[in-house]
């Protein structure tokens, strides 16, 4: 394996090693991997101590939250050899100064239509990468939907608007078009059957096996969805720096899938302000979809309503392969 110190000399190596959190000594408990989770937050992101303060409150009412559970997560690739796959430091690899200036942060990317907009029209911005939002560090899984939302919330994002995510993967943010006055399924059928000719996945128009995190396996222990059986076996977040949609952000395809608001009315969208919110969507494929092609789930397409719920309720559904990324509104 080519390690950091052969990669980019002792002094780098020892920099970026530190900034993501990485030792020879794996954190033994999900508390633990956590607060190693929350140094690279900040050292790598800028994350404040008051907004921190508000994370770890949110994480402390959970006894699930995390990069998985460390007695049965097995992640197929380590830090050091998704490095290895990239040709700088991952997080100047990463920034896209351009972006910086629009959205106000680090690792975020504009959406916005290409067809009528350049990026500095943006209204909104999307995390490059699943939360925590730090290349290389593996998603947060087991989240409530709620919990999405307020973890957000905490550092002054927000969860993003199913048509958001759909804009992010397919390649064009266009205006939303819900169907409200319409049940879930019927307006979801509505949906697929408008956007389906023109189908296409974040990766291109076709799937390709190997360009995304989806070559993982699934635990041999895993009945459906136990904590204690499923273990999160995610890649490095921008492990696969080809998986990334026309507008820079990385992971929508493969990893974890990601909670999103579907809104059933105009005044629960979160791209309007709305902090009332409407019910739960998940996006994307996961870390087993070069093996298990489980479901359609091409750029705008609408799920099932699979374990639905109001976002803001508190049993909103969780699980080993799901989490999610934030969203920002910006001038």
């Amino acid at each position: 394996m080519v390690t950091f110190r052969k990669l980019l000399g002792t002094g780098l190596a020892v920099t970026l090693a530190g900034a993501l959190g990485l030792s020879e000594a794996s954190a033994q408990s999900l508390q633990q991997n956590n607060e190693a989770m929350f140094r690279q937050m900040q050292a790598a992101r800028g994350v404040t101590d008051a907004e921190l303060g508000r994370i770890r409150q949110i994480f402390a009412g959970s006894r699930w939250i995390g990069q998985g559970n460390p007695s049965v997560t097995r992640h197929p690739m380590t830090p050091e050899q998704a490095q290895a796959r990239l040709p700088a430091p991952a997080l100047e690899f990463y920034r896209n100064k351009a972006f910086e200036k629009i959205c106000g942060e680090k690792y975020m990317a504009p959406l916005y239509d290409p067809a009528t907009q350049k990026p500095e029209d943006a209204k909104a911005c999307a995390d490059m990468f699943e939360y925590p939002n730090v290349p290389l560090a593996y998603p947060v899984t087991w989240v409530r939907a709620r919990e999405a939302a307020l973890l957000c919330a905490a550092e002054g994002k927000r969860i993003g608007d199913a048509h958001e995510w759909e804009g992010a993967s397919h390649g064009a943010l266009t205006p939303p078009d819900y169907f409200f006055g319409m049940s879930v399924q019927a307006a979801r059928a509505a949906h697929n059957r408008k956007y389906e000719p023109s189908a296409r996945y974040s990766i291109g128009p076709s799937w390709k096996r190997g360009v995304c995190a989806t070559n993982s396996t699934k635990s041999a222990s895993c009945n459906g969805g136990s904590f204690t059986g499923c273990g999160s076996n995610t890649y490095p977040a921008g492990s696969f720096p080809d998986c990334k949609s026309p507008l820079g952000v990385y992971d929508l395809d493969g990893n974890a899938a990601e909670h999103m608001n579907l809104p059933l009315a105009a005044d629960q969208m979160a791209s309007r302000g709305s902090t009332k919110l409407g019910v739960t969507e998940m996006k994307g494929s996961w870390f087993i979809w070069d093996k298990v092609r489980a479901h359609t789930h091409w750029s705008r397409w609408r799920a099932p309503y699979w374990h639905g719920s109001r976002v803001l309720a508190t049993n909103s559904h969780h699980n080993y392969h799901l989490g999610f990324r934030c969203f920002k509104d910006v001038n």
